[in-house]
């Protein structure tokens, strides 16, 4: 049944709920559901380690919808709710997916999709999602040609499909984010996937830079200073695309992107009055919280520290209340130089990537190279 104030809001978009300064202490901006670990694909780089066939113990529907009436406590009457990123594994491997879809829609909940580029992704199930109201889509592309691309996915005949999903979104009028993973051995070719992108149309490109768990730890990371490197390349094409371009997992791009303005004579104020602040503050644990197939939660699904479950514990409680959750949005707690860095309340580092690294999610994000200056502050 819909939860009996399911009809009382419109559903939000991404980005609907704002932070306290830039810490997301009452709500997620975006809640990552995996809703099963099941995928036709074989990723090198998988952080779900995704298998063929559903896990055992994988939420059912009925576990599913309360979740969905959970979700619904993290907003009083006029606030905005999380936006929900179904995702997997392959989410079009849900046999309930079009019921789950609805009861969110029926609560006011903002949904898009994550789908594997599988044979399931069919051109009349794109046009599905726009026409029961998804809000966007996530598509993976790793490389500028079939080579690249199905090297990574392990699946011949990926990269065309892909491609051609893509055009059949915009067809659709369904928005696009499209994922690239950059690691040592794919960063050389961003310029032609840039290229290629540029011919099609998408709302953003987001460069997702390696967290070294599941399948992933078999590949390399950038180094520091390589990392550097390509982020600022991305930057400067950011200035110039047809679409956004950002980063998961490389939060330090956004010093990259604002330290230009600040050395030009802008305070911080007027920085944080840009469309680039959106982005400010989000990281693993701080406006981002993921639930897996099984129902535990963890602050990203590259941090994969559990906190608790939503068979047992209200979501809503975990994130607010748990004390990793609450370290993870006080970046006053980090070590190292990201304790020490001004930029500390905009980036925050790879919580991820510095527990991949070091066992503790508050140290220094170890692929930023900068080294904060003694007592330096961001102009006001």
């Amino acid at each position: 049944m819909p939860h009996p104030t399911a009809t009382a809001r419109p559903s939000h978009g991404i980005g609907s709920v704002k932070p306290d300064g830039w810490a997301y202490n009452r709500a997620p901006m975006i809640v990552y559901w995996e809703l099963t670990n099941a995928c036709g694909l074989a990723c090198r780089h998988c952080r779900a380690t995704a298998m063929p066939d559903p896990m055992p113990g994988e939420l059912s529907t009925a576990e599913a919808i309360r979740l969905l009436d959970d979700l619904l406590g993290f907003a009083g009457p006029g606030e905005a709710l999380p936006h929900v990123v179904m995702t997997g594994g392959d989410p079009l491997r849900r046999p309930d997916l079009p019921e789950l879809v609805a009861a969110a829609s029926e609560r006011g909940i903002g949904v898009s999709l994550a789908p594997a580029v599988t044979p399931l992704l069919t051109r009349e199930r794109i046009f599905w999602m726009k026409e029961v109201g998804i809000q966007a889509i996530s598509l993976s592309l790793d490389g500028s040609t079939a080579a690249y691309h199905d090297g990574v996915r392990m699946v011949p005949g990926t990269f065309d499909a892909t491609i051609e999903a893509l055009d059949i979104a915009a067809e659709a009028g369904l928005p696009v984010q499209v994922n690239t993973l950059v690691t040592a051995s794919t960063a050389a070719d961003l310029p032609a996937v840039y290229e290629l992108l540029s011919e099609h149309t998408l709302m953003q490109w987001s460069l997702f830079f390696l967290i070294s768990i599941g399948r992933g730890s078999e590949l390399t990371e950038l180094s520091p200073g390589d990392a550097e490197r390509w982020l600022l390349w991305a930057a400067k094409t950011n200035r110039e695309a047809p679409f956004r371009v950002k980063t998961t997992e490389a939060m330090h791009f956004r010093r990259l992107m604002a330290a230009p303005l600040l050395r030009a004579g802008k305070t911080a104020d007027e920085v944080e009055a840009l469309p680039m602040s959106r982005s400010f503050g989000i990281r693993d644990g701080n406006g981002i919280v993921f639930i897996s197939n099984l129902g535990d939660v963890t602050p990203s699904g590259f941090l994969p520290v559990n906190v608790g479950n939503v068979k047992e514990r209200s979501l809503v409680e975990l994130y607010r209340d748990e004390p990793l959750m609450r370290a993870l949005r006080d970046p006053d707690q980090f070590k190292g130089r990201c304790g020490a860095c001004e930029y500390h309340d905009w980036c925050g580092g790879s919580r991820a990537r510095a527990y991949a690294w070091t066992g503790d999610p508050l140290e220094s994000d170890p692929l930023c190279p900068y080294v904060p200056k003694p007592d330096a502050a961001l102009p006001r």
